[in-house]
Protein backbone atom coordinates (compact mmCIF):
# COMPACT_ATOMS: atom_id res chain seq x y z
CA UNK A 1 0.00 0.00 0.00
CA UNK A 2 1.22 3.46 -0.82
CA UNK A 3 2.42 5.77 2.32
CA UNK A 4 -0.06 8.20 1.03
CA UNK A 5 -0.16 10.82 3.66
CA UNK A 6 3.52 11.18 3.51
CA UNK A 7 3.49 11.93 -0.45
CA UNK A 8 1.43 14.32 -0.11
CA UNK A 9 3.11 15.69 2.56
CA UNK A 10 6.21 15.66 0.90
CA UNK A 11 4.52 17.01 -2.22
CA UNK A 12 3.10 19.85 -0.52
CA UNK A 13 6.73 21.28 0.93
CA UNK A 14 8.36 20.91 -2.53
CA UNK A 15 6.13 23.94 -4.01
CA UNK A 16 9.04 25.94 -5.72
CA UNK A 17 6.67 28.53 -6.43
CA UNK A 18 5.76 29.46 -3.08
CA UNK A 19 9.01 28.63 -0.73
CA UNK A 20 12.19 28.65 -3.17
CA UNK A 21 13.90 25.97 -4.93
CA UNK A 22 15.97 25.68 -1.15
CA UNK A 23 13.34 25.36 1.38
CA UNK A 24 13.45 23.19 3.84
CA UNK A 25 12.36 19.87 4.08
CA UNK A 26 9.10 18.60 5.93
CA UNK A 27 7.68 14.46 5.76
CA UNK A 28 5.11 13.17 8.23
CA UNK A 29 5.60 10.44 10.40
CA UNK A 30 3.75 7.42 9.31
CA UNK A 31 4.32 3.52 10.03
CA UNK A 32 7.85 2.35 10.50
CA UNK A 33 8.94 -0.07 7.88
CA UNK A 34 12.92 -0.44 7.30
CA UNK A 35 14.82 -0.61 3.80
CA UNK A 36 17.90 -2.49 3.35
CA UNK A 37 20.03 -0.10 0.82
CA UNK A 38 23.49 -1.21 -0.80
CA UNK A 39 25.79 2.28 -0.98
CA UNK A 40 29.28 2.79 -3.03
CA UNK A 41 31.79 4.19 -1.17
CA UNK A 42 32.81 7.49 -1.48
CA UNK A 43 36.21 8.86 -2.68
CA UNK A 44 36.77 10.92 0.21
CA UNK A 45 35.34 10.37 3.68
CA UNK A 46 33.37 13.11 3.81
CA UNK A 47 31.16 11.42 1.45
CA UNK A 48 30.14 8.67 3.24
CA UNK A 49 29.90 11.17 6.17
CA UNK A 50 27.21 13.06 4.10
CA UNK A 51 25.08 9.90 2.94
CA UNK A 52 25.31 8.85 6.97
CA UNK A 53 23.28 12.13 7.64
CA UNK A 54 21.43 11.91 4.98
CA UNK A 55 20.22 8.34 6.16
CA UNK A 56 19.88 9.82 9.79
CA UNK A 57 17.56 12.72 8.82
CA UNK A 58 15.15 11.07 7.08
CA UNK A 59 15.10 7.98 10.00
CA UNK A 60 13.79 10.59 12.40
CA UNK A 61 11.96 12.98 9.93
CA UNK A 62 9.84 9.88 8.83
CA UNK A 63 9.98 6.85 11.38
CA UNK A 64 11.10 4.35 8.71
CA UNK A 65 14.64 3.03 8.98
CA UNK A 66 17.39 2.34 6.63
CA UNK A 67 19.33 -0.89 6.95
CA UNK A 68 22.65 0.41 5.13
CA UNK A 69 25.79 -1.56 3.84
CA UNK A 70 28.49 0.56 2.41
CA UNK A 71 31.18 -0.83 -0.55
CA UNK A 72 33.55 -0.28 -2.88
CA UNK A 73 32.46 0.83 -6.35
CA UNK A 74 33.62 -2.67 -7.92
CA UNK A 75 32.44 -4.46 -5.16
CA UNK A 76 29.38 -3.10 -5.41
CA UNK A 77 28.93 -3.83 -8.89
CA UNK A 78 29.71 -7.09 -8.56
CA UNK A 79 27.58 -7.45 -5.59
CA UNK A 80 24.61 -5.70 -7.47
CA UNK A 81 25.22 -7.40 -10.71
CA UNK A 82 25.05 -10.81 -8.48
CA UNK A 83 21.49 -9.81 -7.39
CA UNK A 84 19.42 -8.87 -10.15
CA UNK A 85 20.59 -12.19 -11.69
CA UNK A 86 19.85 -14.40 -8.70
CA UNK A 87 16.69 -12.08 -7.47
CA UNK A 88 18.03 -11.49 -3.99
CA UNK A 89 17.98 -8.04 -3.72
CA UNK A 90 17.90 -5.21 -1.54
CA UNK A 91 15.28 -2.56 -1.49
CA UNK A 92 17.45 0.17 -2.81
CA UNK A 93 20.87 0.06 -4.64
CA UNK A 94 23.14 3.77 -4.82
CA UNK A 95 25.33 3.80 -6.88
CA UNK A 96 27.54 6.66 -8.31
CA UNK A 97 28.03 5.46 -11.95
CA UNK A 98 24.41 3.33 -12.42
CA UNK A 99 25.15 3.33 -16.77
CA UNK A 100 27.50 0.53 -16.06
CA UNK A 101 24.22 -1.57 -14.41
CA UNK A 102 20.98 0.14 -15.56
CA UNK A 103 20.52 0.07 -19.28
CA UNK A 104 20.48 -3.93 -19.54
CA UNK A 105 18.92 -4.49 -16.75
CA UNK A 106 16.13 -2.25 -17.22
CA UNK A 107 16.19 -3.77 -20.90
CA UNK A 108 15.83 -7.22 -18.98
CA UNK A 109 12.92 -5.38 -17.24
CA UNK A 110 14.81 -6.30 -13.93
CA UNK A 111 13.84 -2.92 -12.34
CA UNK A 112 11.10 -0.80 -10.95
CA UNK A 113 9.95 1.94 -12.68
CA UNK A 114 10.34 5.18 -10.52
CA UNK A 115 8.79 7.68 -12.64
CA UNK A 116 6.25 8.61 -10.04
CA UNK A 117 9.35 9.21 -7.90
CA UNK A 118 11.22 11.57 -10.09
CA UNK A 119 7.78 13.26 -11.98
CA UNK A 120 7.86 15.43 -8.15
CA UNK A 121 11.33 17.44 -9.37
CA UNK A 122 10.96 16.53 -12.86
CA UNK A 123 10.16 20.37 -13.93
CA UNK A 124 13.52 21.34 -11.88
CA UNK A 125 15.79 19.13 -13.55
CA UNK A 126 18.76 19.17 -16.10
CA UNK A 127 17.86 17.68 -19.55
CA UNK A 128 20.85 15.51 -19.59
CA UNK A 129 20.08 14.37 -15.38
CA UNK A 130 16.49 13.06 -17.28
CA UNK A 131 18.30 11.25 -20.49
CA UNK A 132 21.01 9.89 -17.98
CA UNK A 133 17.61 8.12 -15.63
CA UNK A 134 15.66 6.91 -18.61
CA UNK A 135 16.50 3.28 -20.65
CA UNK A 136 14.30 1.25 -22.41
CA UNK A 137 12.78 -1.87 -21.22
CA UNK A 138 12.07 -4.68 -24.20
CA UNK A 139 9.27 -6.27 -22.29
CA UNK A 140 7.33 -2.76 -21.99
CA UNK A 141 8.61 -1.78 -25.61
CA UNK A 142 8.84 1.45 -24.45
CA UNK A 143 11.58 3.99 -22.02
CA UNK A 144 10.84 4.99 -18.72
CA UNK A 145 12.90 6.18 -15.30
CA UNK A 146 14.74 3.72 -13.24
CA UNK A 147 17.32 5.66 -11.74
CA UNK A 148 16.22 8.53 -9.36
CA UNK A 149 19.13 10.77 -10.18
CA UNK A 150 20.34 13.11 -7.52
CA UNK A 151 23.74 14.21 -8.67
CA UNK A 152 25.71 14.57 -12.11
CA UNK A 153 29.36 14.56 -12.90
CA UNK A 154 32.08 15.55 -15.75
CA UNK A 155 35.11 15.50 -16.35
CA UNK A 156 37.23 18.06 -16.34
CA UNK A 157 41.35 19.25 -17.02
CA UNK A 158 43.52 18.54 -14.05
CA UNK A 159 46.62 20.54 -14.28
CA UNK A 160 49.37 21.13 -12.17
CA UNK A 161 49.52 25.17 -12.81
CA UNK A 162 53.25 25.36 -11.06
CA UNK A 163 54.52 23.32 -13.42
CA UNK A 164 52.92 25.15 -16.19
CA UNK A 165 54.78 28.23 -14.95
CA UNK A 166 58.42 26.81 -14.24
CA UNK A 167 57.78 25.83 -17.97
CA UNK A 168 57.05 29.33 -18.51
CA UNK A 169 54.18 29.40 -19.72
CA UNK A 170 50.75 31.16 -18.80
CA UNK A 171 47.74 28.94 -18.21
CA UNK A 172 45.76 32.06 -19.52
CA UNK A 173 47.21 31.76 -23.10
CA UNK A 174 45.87 28.15 -23.63
CA UNK A 175 43.84 28.03 -26.65
CA UNK A 176 40.22 27.74 -26.88
CA UNK A 177 39.60 24.49 -29.58
CA UNK A 178 40.54 21.00 -28.45
CA UNK A 179 43.41 19.79 -30.67
CA UNK A 180 45.17 23.05 -29.78
CA UNK A 181 44.60 22.71 -26.19
CA UNK A 182 46.27 19.86 -25.68
CA UNK A 183 49.23 21.21 -27.93
CA UNK A 184 49.86 24.13 -25.51
CA UNK A 185 51.12 21.48 -23.21
CA UNK A 186 53.53 19.39 -25.26
CA UNK A 187 56.40 22.10 -25.54
CA UNK A 188 56.41 22.16 -21.58
CA UNK A 189 57.84 18.68 -21.40
CA UNK A 190 61.29 19.35 -22.83
CA UNK A 191 61.19 23.10 -21.27
CA UNK A 192 60.89 20.75 -17.51
CA UNK A 193 63.03 18.07 -18.62
CA UNK A 194 65.67 20.65 -19.41
CA UNK A 195 65.32 21.76 -15.64
CA UNK A 196 65.76 18.68 -14.46
CA UNK A 197 62.23 16.67 -13.96
CA UNK A 198 63.59 13.85 -16.60
CA UNK A 199 61.04 11.90 -15.96
CA UNK A 200 58.00 14.00 -16.73
CA UNK A 201 56.16 13.98 -19.52
CA UNK A 202 53.17 16.62 -21.31
CA UNK A 203 50.13 14.61 -21.09
CA UNK A 204 48.36 11.87 -18.71
CA UNK A 205 46.54 10.43 -21.89
CA UNK A 206 44.28 7.25 -20.72
CA UNK A 207 44.84 5.45 -23.98
CA UNK A 208 44.38 2.44 -21.70
CA UNK A 209 42.76 -1.31 -22.79
CA UNK A 210 42.71 -1.65 -18.88
CA UNK A 211 39.77 0.86 -18.09
CA UNK A 212 37.25 0.16 -17.00
CA UNK A 213 35.70 3.76 -17.27
CA UNK A 214 38.70 6.30 -18.24
CA UNK A 215 39.58 5.46 -21.97
CA UNK A 216 36.14 5.20 -23.32
CA UNK A 217 35.65 8.40 -21.73
CA UNK A 218 38.52 10.47 -22.76
CA UNK A 219 37.59 8.68 -26.54
CA UNK A 220 33.77 9.83 -26.60
CA UNK A 221 35.62 13.51 -25.64
CA UNK A 222 37.93 13.33 -28.84
CA UNK A 223 35.28 11.95 -31.20
CA UNK A 224 32.70 14.73 -29.65
CA UNK A 225 35.17 17.50 -30.22
CA UNK A 226 35.76 16.18 -34.11
CA UNK A 227 32.09 16.33 -34.91
CA UNK A 228 31.06 12.63 -34.01
CA UNK A 229 28.60 13.35 -31.38
CA UNK A 230 25.80 10.75 -33.08
CA UNK A 231 27.53 7.75 -33.02
CA UNK A 232 24.58 6.79 -31.26
CA UNK A 233 21.55 9.04 -31.11
CA UNK A 234 18.53 8.96 -28.96
CA UNK A 235 16.55 6.13 -30.90
CA UNK A 236 19.27 3.41 -29.93
CA UNK A 237 20.71 3.21 -33.54
CA UNK A 238 24.19 3.13 -34.49
CA UNK A 239 25.45 5.43 -36.99
CA UNK A 240 29.30 4.17 -37.86
CA UNK A 241 27.87 4.30 -41.34
CA UNK A 242 27.76 8.17 -41.45
CA UNK A 243 30.77 9.66 -42.89
CA UNK A 244 30.85 12.89 -40.73
CA UNK A 245 31.45 10.19 -37.73
CA UNK A 246 33.67 7.78 -39.34
CA UNK A 247 36.06 11.09 -40.33
CA UNK A 248 35.98 11.91 -36.02
CA UNK A 249 36.98 8.87 -35.06
CA UNK A 250 39.57 8.44 -37.37
CA UNK A 251 40.90 12.25 -35.98
CA UNK A 252 40.80 10.99 -32.49
CA UNK A 253 42.27 7.63 -33.18
CA UNK A 254 45.03 9.57 -34.87
CA UNK A 255 45.90 12.32 -32.74
CA UNK A 256 46.00 10.42 -29.61
CA UNK A 257 48.18 7.65 -30.91
CA UNK A 258 50.59 10.43 -32.42
CA UNK A 259 50.95 11.76 -28.77
CA UNK A 260 51.82 8.30 -27.39
CA UNK A 261 54.10 7.60 -30.42
CA UNK A 262 55.90 10.81 -30.21
CA UNK A 263 56.62 10.17 -26.78
CA UNK A 264 54.20 12.84 -24.29
CA UNK A 265 52.57 10.53 -23.06
CA UNK A 266 54.10 7.79 -20.35
CA UNK A 267 54.43 4.25 -22.08
CA UNK A 268 52.41 2.69 -19.13
CA UNK A 269 49.38 4.37 -20.21
CA UNK A 270 48.59 1.79 -22.05
CA UNK A 271 47.49 -0.34 -19.32
CA UNK A 272 46.26 1.99 -16.64
CA UNK A 273 43.89 1.23 -14.85
CA UNK A 274 41.10 4.36 -13.37
CA UNK A 275 43.05 4.74 -10.33
CA UNK A 276 46.75 4.51 -12.19
CA UNK A 277 46.72 7.88 -13.85
CA UNK A 278 45.14 10.09 -10.57
CA UNK A 279 48.24 8.28 -8.86
CA UNK A 280 50.24 9.54 -11.47
CA UNK A 281 49.01 13.07 -11.70
CA UNK A 282 49.78 13.35 -7.89
CA UNK A 283 53.26 12.11 -8.38
CA UNK A 284 53.71 15.09 -11.17
CA UNK A 285 54.35 12.21 -13.61
CA UNK A 286 52.44 14.98 -16.31
CA UNK A 287 51.19 18.43 -16.69
CA UNK A 288 47.64 17.84 -17.31
CA UNK A 289 45.04 15.19 -17.97
CA UNK A 290 41.40 14.87 -18.76
CA UNK A 291 39.57 12.92 -15.91
CA UNK A 292 36.37 12.95 -13.78
CA UNK A 293 34.69 14.63 -11.21
CA UNK A 294 37.13 16.69 -8.88
CA UNK A 295 38.30 13.66 -6.93
CA UNK A 296 41.68 14.56 -8.52
CA UNK A 297 42.15 17.24 -6.56
CA UNK A 298 40.01 16.38 -3.47
CA UNK A 299 42.54 13.73 -2.87
CA UNK A 300 45.26 16.25 -1.65
CA UNK A 301 42.94 18.72 -0.32
CA UNK A 302 44.99 18.67 3.26
CA UNK A 303 48.09 19.49 1.32
CA UNK A 304 47.24 23.20 1.35
CA UNK A 305 50.14 24.08 -1.19
CA UNK A 306 49.04 22.00 -3.57
CA UNK A 307 45.40 22.49 -3.39
CA UNK A 308 45.59 25.45 -3.40
CA UNK A 309 48.45 26.83 -5.19
CA UNK A 310 50.00 24.21 -7.80
CA UNK A 311 46.61 22.31 -8.90
CA UNK A 312 44.69 24.02 -11.73
CA UNK A 313 40.78 22.49 -12.92
CA UNK A 314 39.53 23.83 -16.19
CA UNK A 315 36.62 23.24 -18.06
CA UNK A 316 36.46 22.23 -21.89
CA UNK A 317 37.28 24.21 -24.71
CA UNK A 318 35.47 24.31 -27.68
CA UNK A 319 35.19 21.82 -30.65
CA UNK A 320 38.11 21.96 -32.84
CA UNK A 321 34.93 23.71 -35.61
CA UNK A 322 34.82 26.11 -32.68
CA UNK A 323 31.57 25.06 -31.50
CA UNK A 324 30.91 25.03 -27.57
CA UNK A 325 31.88 21.21 -26.23
CA UNK A 326 29.26 19.47 -24.84
CA UNK A 327 30.53 17.61 -21.68
CA UNK A 328 29.55 14.59 -20.84
CA UNK A 329 28.17 13.66 -18.22
CA UNK A 330 26.74 11.10 -16.36
CA UNK A 331 24.18 10.86 -13.53
CA UNK A 332 24.02 9.08 -10.21
CA UNK A 333 21.20 8.02 -7.78
CA UNK A 334 19.27 5.27 -6.59
CA UNK A 335 17.86 2.32 -8.17
CA UNK A 336 15.39 -0.52 -6.59
CA UNK A 337 15.21 -4.07 -8.55
CA UNK A 338 12.38 -6.17 -9.18
CA UNK A 339 11.30 -8.10 -6.47
CA UNK A 340 12.51 -5.58 -3.61
CA UNK A 341 10.35 -6.40 -0.26
CA UNK A 342 10.00 -2.71 0.57
CA UNK A 343 9.73 -0.90 -2.59
CA UNK A 344 7.46 2.18 -1.24
CA UNK A 345 9.77 2.95 1.48
CA UNK A 346 12.59 2.76 -1.00
CA UNK A 347 10.91 5.18 -2.77
CA UNK A 348 10.06 7.55 -0.09
CA UNK A 349 13.83 7.82 0.93
CA UNK A 350 14.64 8.63 -2.64
CA UNK A 351 11.46 11.67 -2.92
CA UNK A 352 13.28 12.87 0.17
CA UNK A 353 16.73 12.65 -1.36
CA UNK A 354 15.52 14.60 -4.30
CA UNK A 355 14.28 17.50 -2.13
CA UNK A 356 16.64 20.40 -2.99
CA UNK A 357 17.79 21.08 0.17
CA UNK A 358 18.38 17.79 0.96
CA UNK A 359 20.18 17.33 -2.09
CA UNK A 360 22.50 20.63 -1.93
CA UNK A 361 23.18 19.50 1.92
CA UNK A 362 24.46 16.14 1.23
CA UNK A 363 26.24 16.99 -2.07
CA UNK A 364 28.25 19.97 -0.50
CA UNK A 365 29.34 17.71 2.60
CA UNK A 366 30.33 15.32 0.02
CA UNK A 367 32.68 18.35 -0.80
CA UNK A 368 31.14 19.22 -4.08
CA UNK A 369 32.86 15.95 -5.82
CA UNK A 370 29.47 15.44 -7.50
CA UNK A 371 26.77 18.18 -8.53
CA UNK A 372 23.12 19.05 -8.36
CA UNK A 373 20.86 17.34 -10.97
CA UNK A 374 18.74 20.74 -10.01
CA UNK A 375 20.70 23.61 -12.00
CA UNK A 376 18.62 26.13 -9.98
CA UNK A 377 20.58 25.06 -7.16
CA UNK A 378 23.94 25.65 -7.90
CA UNK A 379 22.60 29.50 -9.30
CA UNK A 380 20.72 29.98 -5.84
CA UNK A 381 23.99 28.85 -3.30
CA UNK A 382 27.04 31.01 -3.82
CA UNK A 383 29.38 27.88 -2.53
CA UNK A 384 28.90 26.55 -6.00
CA UNK A 385 30.73 28.90 -7.77
CA UNK A 386 32.57 31.76 -5.71
CA UNK A 387 36.37 30.67 -5.84
CA UNK A 388 36.20 32.47 -2.63
CA UNK A 389 34.97 28.96 -0.98
CA UNK A 390 37.11 26.87 -3.30
CA UNK A 391 39.71 27.49 -6.27
CA UNK A 392 38.63 24.45 -8.43
CA UNK A 393 34.72 23.64 -7.95
CA UNK A 394 33.61 26.69 -9.84
CA UNK A 395 35.15 25.55 -13.41
CA UNK A 396 33.60 22.35 -12.97
CA UNK A 397 30.52 23.15 -11.69
CA UNK A 398 30.21 25.71 -14.74
CA UNK A 399 31.42 22.36 -16.49
CA UNK A 400 28.75 20.14 -15.39
CA UNK A 401 25.78 22.23 -14.89
CA UNK A 402 25.93 25.30 -16.27
CA UNK A 403 27.59 24.87 -19.59
CA UNK A 404 26.18 22.84 -22.48
CA UNK A 405 26.32 18.88 -21.44
CA UNK A 406 25.61 15.46 -23.15
CA UNK A 407 24.51 11.90 -21.67
CA UNK A 408 26.41 8.38 -21.70
CA UNK A 409 25.62 6.40 -24.63
CA UNK A 410 24.93 3.67 -22.80
CA UNK A 411 21.33 5.21 -21.69
CA UNK A 412 20.36 5.09 -25.47
CA UNK A 413 21.16 1.48 -26.33
CA UNK A 414 22.23 -0.88 -23.48
CA UNK A 415 24.76 -2.75 -26.35
CA UNK A 416 27.22 0.07 -25.45
CA UNK A 417 27.94 -1.26 -22.32
CA UNK A 418 29.36 -4.39 -24.10
CA UNK A 419 31.35 -2.17 -26.66
CA UNK A 420 33.16 -0.11 -23.44
CA UNK A 421 33.14 -3.57 -21.64
CA UNK A 422 35.58 -4.76 -24.43
CA UNK A 423 37.82 -1.45 -24.80
CA UNK A 424 37.05 -1.08 -28.52
CA UNK A 425 38.59 2.93 -28.57
CA UNK A 426 41.66 1.15 -26.54
CA UNK A 427 42.51 -1.70 -28.76
CA UNK A 428 42.56 0.68 -31.60
CA UNK A 429 44.93 2.65 -30.11
CA UNK A 430 47.46 -0.90 -29.61
CA UNK A 431 46.73 -1.35 -33.35
CA UNK A 432 47.81 1.36 -34.15
CA UNK A 433 50.80 1.62 -31.66
CA UNK A 434 51.83 -2.06 -31.61
CA UNK A 435 50.03 -3.82 -34.61
CA UNK A 436 51.19 -1.60 -37.31
CA UNK A 437 47.24 -0.69 -38.72
CA UNK A 438 47.03 2.61 -39.61
CA UNK A 439 43.89 4.61 -37.51
CA UNK A 440 41.54 4.04 -40.48
CA UNK A 441 42.22 0.77 -40.10
CA UNK A 442 42.31 0.50 -36.73
CA UNK A 443 38.72 2.22 -36.51
CA UNK A 444 37.09 0.27 -39.11
CA UNK A 445 38.03 -2.26 -37.14
CA UNK A 446 36.06 -1.26 -34.08
CA UNK A 447 33.15 -0.12 -35.87
CA UNK A 448 32.70 -3.62 -37.82
CA UNK A 449 32.97 -4.95 -33.77
CA UNK A 450 30.73 -2.47 -32.69
CA UNK A 451 28.06 -2.82 -34.99
CA UNK A 452 27.80 -6.66 -34.54
CA UNK A 453 27.43 -5.77 -30.65
CA UNK A 454 24.53 -3.47 -31.29
CA UNK A 455 22.88 -5.58 -34.19
CA UNK A 456 21.85 -7.58 -31.15
CA UNK A 457 19.10 -4.84 -29.89
CA UNK A 458 16.16 -4.02 -31.87
CA UNK A 459 13.74 -1.02 -30.30
CA UNK A 460 10.50 -0.91 -30.96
Amino acid sequence: MELMSRRSVIRESLGLAATGVLAGPHIAEATATTATVWQVQGFVPEEDAAFRKTVADYETASGNKIDLSVMPFMALNQKAISALTSGAVPDLIFHDAPATILPQNAWDNRLVDVSDVVEVQKSNLSETALLNSTFYNSATKQRSFYLVPVKQACEPFHIWGDLVAKAGFTLSDAPKTWDAFWDFFKPMQKELRAKGMRKLYALGMQITTVGPNDGNGLFAHFLIANGGQNIVTRDGKLHTDDPQVREAAIKAVTYMTNAYIEGYVPPEALTWNDADDNNAYHEKLFVMDLDGTISTELAMIKNRKAYYEGMKVMGLPNRNDGSPMPAVQGAGGGFIPKGAKNVETAKDFMRYFMQPQVMNENLKNGLGRWVPVIPQIVKDDPWWVDTRYDPHRSAYVHEAVLGPTFPAYNDFNPAWGQVIAEQLWGVAHVDVIKNAMTPTEAVDKAFKRAEAILSKFTFG
